[in-house]
């Protein structure tokens, strides 16, 4: 099937042109993250005066990707790893200066960012296991001077919950049962026993933030209910106060009055994001902004006196629209969009239904055709399409509708699209997320054939051309799919993907500790004999001779989640077996591609694999490899183009 134009893979992985908008607590800047000689950077404007807009890092390695900013109004931070390591350290950045100080030098310790406060501008807290791998002790941090201070030394905590005045005042620890004990500062200032999350809940209840006088807890919470609500938590008494609920859906943006502290507006995503207004005072914000242009809306940012936000717009076939909104003057002013480029192409239409799992789950499916294949507008290709099935990661994430690049991408080769939120999936209730426990190899993979076959019963997907791509808990779901229903898909690729669930657990980074019985309840205990013969079942690896179509597997050195051995394993396996596989590796990345050079040369590769094995179409990889750090370590042969590519690349 020929679809032209093709979308350049460049277009639609390459850096956004601008993303992440932020307005600084006054008011008086915008910041947003723009590459900077093809570097994700921080750049600042006034806020009324984008034409002054500069940049104020200079990072020339992996980019910027999360950043905020300080109460100051003059600083930013910012954190950044070593080539994917997670060993992230804590930048602080002055506008007047434009000089990045690394506020955490450490090797071998990971920063968490924890909270910041208008009481103390220049102070942030974080958490550092520098004394200890395991666990991760609360330091005061000055943006300015760098000087830290121990707040809390910690061998217990998995988190913590904290006032305006940096006060630790609930914490919370695991439990063997893999749940969660929480407890509250007494007045002595000791901790004090106060409440209990049973293993069910963990997933669907946590924490949101304290009330402005510190008496209330506001959390996300599914304990008495499926669906997780929010609840505000007398601290005194436990006495709970229902905020906002959905039958259908978690609750998933919790909107808190930056001063006030109370909450003001609640979104649950079932199919698509629906907002639940609880304060009137923002009610006539919300139907304006919604009356502005299409899309779903997000607030992604308000300056502290509330005068002012951005706000996001996402379509499904376009690019997302940033705009900045004055409350006093009720007006909406059109910013930019983050891929101005994308306008130029014909994009598709994301459709989304729902299906029904063998026992009775109710699965949301969202998939994309091709432009032109569905000439009657019914949602069902004139005739079955080469199919792409992309699960996604977690596996306690979900799908959304919304732009995807890889469905743009995927569509606009010949492909349907496809995904499910299939069981162990958030945002649908704890009954559907805790059914996927320790079913990774069982009932979640027969969700994901389920809607395979749906796709292919509804004429949308042709049964001898499907292919399975994902990463993280995606890519196991494409070794998962190609090891154990071998004759289903045509081909799989696999990012990041575990294929030995034992050594997979084994090998969790130490700061994993605080949540190891949450994975070992939900996906098996390799600690025990029943426990190690649930994760082999599971394991891919220990089906690798039923593995008899096309693998294509791409990994990071320094994943510290997902290890590079869990790749090497498999492929070796394969090796052994005379079973041809394609793998390649990325010295200078983690768990996911981060440098965009790195992403364009993976999808080169995975278009052109894909066009061999469900007869696609597919741009060639052309100088798609130009600062990469590609490795293709074996199976150059069975990717067409990629062996003379890859000799003009080397040399």
């Amino acid at each position: 099937m020929t679809i032209t134009p093709l979308i350049p893979r460049k277009v639609l992985f390459d850096n956004p042109d601008k993303t992440s908008v932020q307005l600084s607590p006054d008011g008086t800047h915008l910041a947003y993250l723009a590459p900077r000689e093809g570097v994700l950077n921080l750049w600042v404007a006034p806020r009324d005066n984008l034409g002054a807009t500069q940049p104020i890092t200079h990072d020339t390695g992996r980019g910027i990707r999360l950043y905020y900013w300080a109460y100051t109004n003059h600083h930013l931070f910012y954190l950044q790893d070593e080539n994917g390591d997670e060993n992230w350290h804590l930048y602080s950045v002055d506008l007047a200066t434009q000089i990045a100080k690394d506020l955490t030098p450490f090797k071998d310790v990971q920063t968490q960012f924890k909270t910041l406060s208008p009481f103390f501008p220049e102070e942030i807290l974080i958490g550092l296991n520098k004394r200890d791998p395991h666990w991760h002790d609360i330091y005061r941090v000055n943006l300015t001077t760098g000087e830290m201070t121990l707040l809390v030394e910690n061998d217990h905590y998995a988190n913590f919950v904290f006032d305006d005045h940096y006060r630790v005042l609930v914490a919370f620890r695991s439990t063997p049962e893999g749940g969660m004990e929480v407890f509250k500062r007494a007045n002595s200032g000791q901790w004090e026993a106060w409440d209990i999350i049973p293993g069910e809940d963990l997933l669907t209840t946590y924490p949101i933030g304290l009330n402005k006088t510190n008496d209330v807890m506001v959390m996300i919470d599914s304990r008495g209910r499926n669906t997780s609500a929010v609840v505000a938590h007398q601290l005194a008494t436990q006495q709970t106060t229902l905020v906002a609920e959905d039958p259908q859906a978690d609750a998933q943006d919790v909107f808190c009055h930056p001063i006030e502290k109370h909450v003001q507006a609640v979104s649950f995503i079932y199919k698509r994001k629906r907002w639940e207004i609880l304060d009137p005072s923002i009610a006539s914000d919300l139907d304006y902004l919604h009356t502005v242009t299409a899309g779903d809306v997000e607030i992604v940012s308000r300056t502290l006196d509330d005068k002012f936000w951005v706000v996001l717009y996402v379509v499904d076939d376009g690019p997302s629209r940033f705009y900045l909104y004055d409350r006093q003057q009720r007006i909406a002013r059109f910013l930019f969009t983050n891929r101005q480029e994308l306008e130029n192409y014909p994009l598709v239409k994301m459709h989304s239904t729902v299906i029904q799992s063998r026992d009775g789950f109710n699965l949301v499916v969202y998939y994309s055709l091709p432009l032109g294949s569905d000439s009657n507008g019914d949602g069902i290709p004139d005739r079955p399409l080469p199919m792409v099935f992309l699960p996604h990661g977690g596996p306690w994430g979900r799908d959304f509708w919304g732009y995807s690049p890889w469905h743009q991408w995927l569509a606009n080769r010949g492909y349907a699209v496809l995904c499910v939120n299939f069981r162990s999936s958030s945002g649908f209730g704890k009954a559907f997320t805790n059914a996927g426990d320790r079913e990774w190899g069982g009932k979640i993979m027969e969700d994901q054939l389920e809607a395979v076959q749906w796709a292919i019963d509804q004429r949308i997907a042709d049964s001898q051309k499907v292919g399975v791509m994902g990463g993280s808990f995606g890519g196991y779901s494409a070794l998962a799919g190609l090891t154990l229903y071998p004759e289903t898909y045509a081909c799989g690729v696999d990012l990041v993907g575990p294929s030995n669930l034992v050594t997979l657990l084994e090998s969790l980074p130490p700061y994993a500790k605080p949540l190891l019985e949450l994975f070992t309840n939900r996906v098996g205990d390799y600690r025990t004999e029943a426990g190690r013969a649930l994760l082999t079942k599971h394991s891919p690896l220990t089906y690798v001779d039923r593995i008899c179509r096309p693998l294509l597997i791409g990994h990071g050195a320094n994943d510290p989640r997902v290890k590079q051995a869990e790749s090497e394993q498999i492929v070796s396996a394969m090796q052994a077996k005379r079973i041809p596989v394609t793998y390649v590796l990325y010295p200078d990345e983690g768990h996911g591609f981060a440098r965009p050079e790195n992403n364009l040369s993976f999808y080169a590769i995975a278009e052109a694999f894909l066009a061999k094995c469900l007869d696609g179409c597919y741009e060639p990889i052309g100088n798609d490899f130009k600062g990469s750090s590609l490795q293709v370590l074996t199976g150059m042969a069975e990717v067409p183009e990629l062996a003379e590519v890859m000799v003009a690349h080397l040399a």
